[in-house]
C-alpha cells in the first residue's frame, strides 16, 4: 500500500504516513473468505446396520438329534453308576440270591421289595437326567458334554445365559413335547424360523451353534 501524497509505501494497518504525515483516509477491508453453501447431504444420518452375531447360527434337528445321542449314553453310564448302589440298598440283590437258591421270600416282602425298587429306578433316573441337563445348560459351558462336543450351546431368546430354574423348565417341558405323537414336538426344530422345538418355545430358549 502507498501513500496517496508522497507515494512512500505504508503499512496498511497503520493510520498516517510515517514520511509525511498524511492520514490514511481510505483503507481497503480485508478480504473475507466467502464460505461455500452447506451441503445438506454431508450431515444426512448414516443408516444404522442391524447387530448380527457373526459365527453363530441356530442349531438344526439333527445336530441336536446326535448331540441328544451322545447325552443318552453319558447319563446310560451315571444310572448303571447309581443303580449299582440302589441294588444293594434295596436288599434287592440278596432277594435275588435268596430266590436264586430256592429260599422262599413272603409275598409281602417281595412286592415291598419290588415297589421300592420300581420306585428307586424311576427317582434316579428322572433325577439323572434332570440334573444333568439343568446343571450342564445353566452352567458356564451352557451346554450339556454332547452339545459342547458340537459347539452348541443353549441361550434365551435374547442369547443370554439360562439360569438353573429355567434349564429345570426346559427339561420337564420335554414331557409335553414327548406327548405329541411321531415326535412332531423334536422334529419342529428343524423347521421352525429359529430352530426351535416344543419345550424351547414353552421355556423361551435357543439352541445355538458356534461355526
Amino acid at each position: 500500500m502507498y501513500c496517496s501524497k508522497c507515494g512512500s509505501e505504508i503499512s496498511p494497518t497503520t493510520a498516517f504516513c510515517s514520511t509525511c504525515g498524511q492520514a490514511i483516509s481510505v483503507v481497503a477491508p480485508a478480504a473475507v473468505p466467502s464460505l461455500s453453501p452447506v451441503d445438506p447431504n454431508q450431515y444426512a444420518p448414516v443408516a444404522t446396520v442391524p447387530v448380527s452375531y457373526s459365527g453363530v447360527a441356530y442349531a438344526g434337528f439333527w445336530l441336536r438329534f446326535v448331540a441328544f445321542l451322545i447325552d443318552g449314553f453319558i447319563t446310560g453310564i451315571l444310572f448303571v453308576a447309581l443303580l449299582i448302589p440302589l441294588f444293594i440298598l434295596t436288599g434287592a440283590g440278596a432277594a435275588i440270591g435268596r430266590i436264586s437258591s430256592g429260599e422262599d421270600i413272603s409275598d409281602e416282602a417281595g412286592a415291598f421289595l419290588a415297589f421300592g425298587f420300581i420306585l428307586g429306578f424311576l427317582g434316579i433316573t428322572l433325577g439323572v437326567r434332570w440334573l444333568y441337563y439343568a446343571f450342564s445348560e445353566s452352567s458356564s459351558w451352557q451346554a450339556t458334554l454332547g452339545k459342547k462336543m458340537l459347539n452348541l450351546t443353549v441361550t434365551d431368546t435374547d442369547g443370554q445365559p439360562i439360569s438353573f430354574a429355567r434349564a429345570s423348565g426346559r427339561y420337564f417341558s420335554r414331557f409335553i413335547t414327548s406327548l405329541i405323537p411321531l415326535a412332531i414336538g423334536y422334529i419342529l426344530a428343524g423347521f421352525t424360523e429359529k430352530k426351535q422345538a416344543i419345550h424351547d418355545m414353552i421355556a423361551s430358549c435357543l439352541v445355538l451353534r458356534k461355526t
